[in-house]
């Protein structure tokens, strides 16, 4: 069979009842939990992680799948109608999606962000299918000194990106990788850091780090703001309507090719880069279609051009992350990490030889992503009026749901109170890291490429301990150069950044006088 009669073949299957239904619910609760402010697609594919556990592998990712999907387009629904981005990675769409519901255009202000994320996924998931295949015969073509200088250039990138500061952000990595030099290595299994402490000896694994990390440290300033809630913005958006033309929708998106087009582009490049993520896509793209409108005055009033860019690139961005996790086994963001993680847990390591050695995950990835768009579409239209009550929820009723569910999943990974007391433990590390404005992106990315960065290590060193090879063979050699680079170039950043801040101060200052 060529490539697209696999696809067709394994799209068939994914139509099947057993595994439609998972992801339609998938799609439901990524919907819902992207519509939620402050729960996020992140913490949703965590709640719905243990419901997997007892389902083949395929089922589980679809589910997963169905979570990414509905939760990047869930999140434009609240930034649209309340103008709080239900996601991060909604942030942009507020600044044109609230103006327009304001205006008196809430349907056209959320269904442009909702068609504009189908035809971004479109795009992105035809990407997905062409272009991981020759991605990961590429990686085919890595030894251990580029493997392991493209996880370095990929920690290296990620702390150089996220926060105000670098040291904060290598800092993070570094906590992320001392994490896996506890308990055996991952060569030999020698035992490492345990302290005689027996339920050390086993190491921290990855999935309840995971959840700690990003569950409490996310929930706790909601806790925090629990009293500081005002329920008038929701109470306003029950009052609204969504009906619209969808054909005058089709023509605000279509008419705009190129914004569309290039916006795509820029969310599949940000998937692709390692645990950058959807929050800096949808950004990035905004700003790109301001600089390439006729019109940029106009953005931040309203127009669909500042919607279309951010749900484009956001759901594009999907696809990107998929693609990086299948061909290199490096998640995009954290609802990769997760996935990587359940994989896991069914023996499947995610990689350049993923495709070859279990075609039907690989090509029912590419299958349930594409009906999970439709899907998504269907589901939001569906549930056009229940959206306006959701968005009322309180919190104090949400956030022990979401916790107790949290502690749920941990133990249900290995029946294990050792799984629950990591969580705690992690918990309290994500929370300090909040208060003390250290990113966590880092930190999970150190945690995910921790052993494989020190088994390519052992293994390029024991295959020939010449250590220039990291820097003579060119791809190695290239990619360390880029991790400087990297680093360099965002200290040059936030030095920059600080002198700007220092001289818009010292002019306040001036005019006080």
């Amino acid at each position: 069979m060529n490539h697209y009669e696999l696809l067709l073949t394994h799209m068939g299957t994914v139509l099947h009842l057993q595994y439609l239904v998972p992801l339609l619910v998938g799609t439901i609760a990524g919907v819902i939990g992207g519509a939620l402010p402050g729960v996020t697609i992140t913490m949703t594919v965590i709640v719905v992680l243990p419901f997997t556990f007892g389902l083949d592998p395929l089922q589980g990712l679809a589910a997963m799948i169905g979570v990414y999907v509905g939760g990047s387009a869930g999140g434009s629904i609240t930034a649209s109608l309340i103008g709080i981005p239900g996601t991060p990675s909604a942030v942009a769409t507020t600044f044109d999606g609230f103006p327009m519901t304001k205006k008196g255009e809430a349907g056209r202000s959320v269904w442009v962000g909702v068609w504009s994320a189908f035809i971004g996924g479109a795009l992105g998931g035809l990407c997905l299918i062409e272009l991981t295949g020759p991605f990961a015969s590429l990686a085919l073509a890595f030894g251990p000194w580029e493997f392991f200088s493209l996880f370095v250039f990929a920690l290296s990138m990620v702390a150089g990106l996220v926060g105000r500061s670098v040291t904060k952000g290598l800092l993070s990595g570094a906590i992320g990788l001392a994490v896996t030099i506890i308990g055996p290595d991952p060569i030999l299994g020698v035992q490492r850091f345990t302290m005689g402490i027996h339920p050390l000896e086993g190491g921290f694994d990855f999935l309840p780090v995971l959840i700690g990390i990003f569950a409490f440290a996310q929930l706790m300033p909601d806790v925090e703001q629990l009293n500081a809630y005002d329920p008038t913005k929701a109470v306003a958006a029950t009052k609204l309507s969504l009906k619209v033309s969808h054909l005058s929708v089709f023509w605000d998106i279509l008419c705009r090719p190129f914004i569309l087009l290039w916006c795509t582009f820029i969310g599949i490049v940000i998937g692709v880069l390692p645990a950058i993520g959807g929050s800096a896509a949808n950004i990035m793209a905004y700003d790109q279609a301001k600089k390439f409108s006729k019109r940029p005055e106009k953005f931040g009033t309203g127009i669909p051009e500042g919607i279309m860019a951010s749900e484009s690139s956001n759901s594009a961005n999907v696809a990107g992350s998929l693609m990086m996790i299948m061909a290199f086994g490096i998640p995009g963001d954290a609802v990769t990490a997760v996935m990587m993680g359940a994989l896991t847990i069914h023996g499947i390591q995610p990689g350049p030889l993923f495709i070859s050695q279990h075609p039907k995950i690989a090509y029912g990835i590419y299958a349930a992503y594409l009906v999970a768009l439709p899907l998504m579409v269907a589901v939001i239209w569906a549930g056009s009026r229940a959206w306006m009550r959701i968005i009322m929820m309180p919190k104090s009723m949400l956030i022990p749901i979401v916790l107790v569910l949290c502690v749920i999943g941990a133990y249900a990974l290995s029946n294990s109170m050792k799984d629950v007391y990591v969580l705690a433990l992690f918990c309290v590390i994500g929370y300090a890291m909040v208060k003390a404005r250290i990113p966590l992106a880092p930190l999970i990315l150190g945690v995910v490429l921790g052993d494989q960065i020190e088994a390519n290590l052992i293994q390029a060193v024991s295959t020939d301990a010449n250590p220039w090879l990291f820097i003579t063979r060119p791809i190695s050699g290239a990619m360390l150069a880029a991790s400087v680079l990297s680093i360099g170039l965002a200290v040059w950043q936030h030095r920059r950044e600080t002198k700007r801040r220092a001289a818009a101060a010292a002019e306040e200052e001036d005019t006080d006088f």
